[in-house]
């Protein structure tokens, strides 16, 4: 549009130099003036020629590129990985071994109290509460050791997680770089996709990754030839 208006504004010039030409011409030969009828006549028409028609060209409209996400189920990978597996069967093992101590206790106290009360009514005042102490010292001791067994699973468990989100972390770093995606997440952070997103469950991959770089991938055993 700006170059049609200056197209426009430079005939125009054009026209009004023509005209101070025309004025400034010398009379005629017969020494006779000319009339203003005589005068030519001159158009502010611009000529066909200045007519200029302007087209605007769009660009072609550039396509959405297609993203490539990855998501993964961390409880999935947990317990499918041999490394997951491993650290279950860790934690099973010092639970079961705690409660049968917690429990074992808990029964030597409920034996103890069956014993005092049995006995305290025939006790002089001075050993009653001797005896009393002495159950309050063993329920403290108890609960103590409760609660530092409680503390030992919750920090071999946080280890464990850890260690085994850190692998996963790895291994989706390198996964993704190597296939092309721009974003490994977990699942549950997974709220919407738009159209121009391409989501893949990478959890068997990253479970194979993991597994191959600890080393717990099973190995067939070859049958010797007879």
């Amino acid at each position: 549009m700006k170059k049609l208006i200056t197209l426009v504004v430079a005939t125009a010039l054009a026209g009004l130099f023509a005209i101070n030409a025309l004025a400034a011409e010398p009379a005629a030969a017969d020494g006779q003036k000319t009339s203003p009828e005589a005068t030519p006549s001159i158009s502010a028409k611009p000529a066909a020629s200045a007519d200029v028609t302007v087209t605007t060209v769009t660009p072609p409209a550039t396509p959405a590129k297609t993203i490539r996400l990855g998501y993964v189920d961390m409880v999935k990978a947990a317990s499918d990985s041999a490394q997951g597996k491993a650290a279950f069967a860790e934690m099973k093992k010092k639970n079961d071994k705690y409660k049968g101590q917690i429990e074992a206790k808990q029964k030597q106290l409920e034996k103890l109290k069956a014993t005092i009360e049995a006995k305290i009514a025939t006790m002089p005042p001075p050993q009653r509460e001797a005896k009393a102490k002495e159950f309050q010292k063993k329920v403290g001791d108890f609960q103590k050791y409760v609660q530092n067994a409680e503390k030992d699973m919750r920090t071999r468990e946080e280890e464990l997680s850890d260690k085994l989100f850190k692998a996963i972390e790895k291994a989706a770093a390198e996964y993704g770089k190597a296939n092309g995606y721009a974003a490994v997440v977990v699942k549950k952070e997974l709220l919407y996709m738009g159209a121009d997103v391409d989501a893949k469950d990478l959890t068997a991959d990253l479970v194979k990754a993991v597994d191959a770089a600890e080393g717990e991938k099973p190995v067939e055993k070859v049958k010797s030839k007879k």
